[in-house]
């Protein structure tokens, strides 16, 4: 039995890095996983959409489809826009086999990553003591995501016995300039952000450019491409491919038989 195709959907941005970055983990999956058929797509702002890769998949007689949304947030795009890409695929494609799974989350091993991360750009800055941390994430109208964050940043500051706080750029409060500005007021002099996003752009410039005007005297880059997320993507993979077994199979073609010619 094949194993299904893996498409990654991340949101996509206008920033380029974004993508390059996107391909890079694809790149690191195949690397991993040269058994599989891993493409890469986007639900905006830049090319492949998720039909294209899709279309082309059905096209080559792929069967089945894990389609892996690149998100951390259960929020809005994997409740909304992911549903409505898998029922318009399905339309489109009638004889591939679909299934989401589960978007990445702030799972804890992505700690691991972030203190990469951080000790990069503190040895950087020759940055050697912090007193607080802020760990910065997008946002969103959804409580229970933002607490996934905030539950994250507990962890963290667990793990470095020190006071963190979870700040979101978007959507909900504080704003990481406003974290770190609390710190200060606190007399906290050497605060250090966290960045919670997967690929550069717009937020986390925006988070680095307020947190460092604000005071921070390190701000990480984003968690970009590490074996960390790869294995967390392949997991998330094999959990939605074992889900695969119990969809109805897909419908196939039916193809007219000529009727025999009887002879005398």
């Amino acid at each position: 039995m094949t194993a299904p195709a893996l498409v990654v959907l991340a949101h996509g941005s206008r920033d380029p890095r974004s993508a390059a970055t996107v391909h890079a983990l694809v790149k690191c999956l195949r690397e991993m996983r040269d058994d599989l058929r891993i493409e890469a797509s986007f639900l905006d702002h830049c090319p492949p959409t998720p039909y294209q890769v899709l279309g082309k998949l059905a096209a080559e007689g792929v069967e089945e489809v894990v389609v892996l949304p690149l998100l951390l947030s259960a929020a809005y795009h994997a409740r909304i826009d992911v549903p409505a890409v898998l029922d318009e695929a399905r339309s489109r494609f009638p004889n591939l086999r679909i299934i989401a799974s589960d978007v990445l989350g702030y799972d804890d091993t992505l700690l691991d990553v972030l203190d990469r991360r951080m000790r990069a750009e503190l040895k950087g800055g020759r940055v050697r003591e912090l007193d607080a941390l802020v760990l910065a994430a997008a946002g969103s109208s959804d409580s229970h995501a933002n607490a996934s964050v905030t539950r994250l940043a507990r962890l963290w500051g667990q793990r470095h016995r020190l006071p963190v706080t979870a700040a979101f750029v978007c959507a909900a409060s504080p704003s990481p300039a406003e974290a770190v500005l609390q710190w200060r007021l606190e007399g906290r002099r050497h605060v250090a952000v966290g960045s919670l996003f997967l690929a550069p752009g717009v937020l986390p410039d925006r988070a680095e450019t307020t947190s460092r005007r604000a005071g921070a005297v390190a701000v990480s880059a984003p968690l970009g491409v590490s074996a960390e997320v790869a294995r967390l993507v392949l997991l998330r993979y094999g959990v939605a491919g074992l889900d695969l077994l119990t969809l109805e199979p897909a419908p196939r073609p039916v193809i007219a038989r000529p009727e025999l010619v009887r002879t005398a």
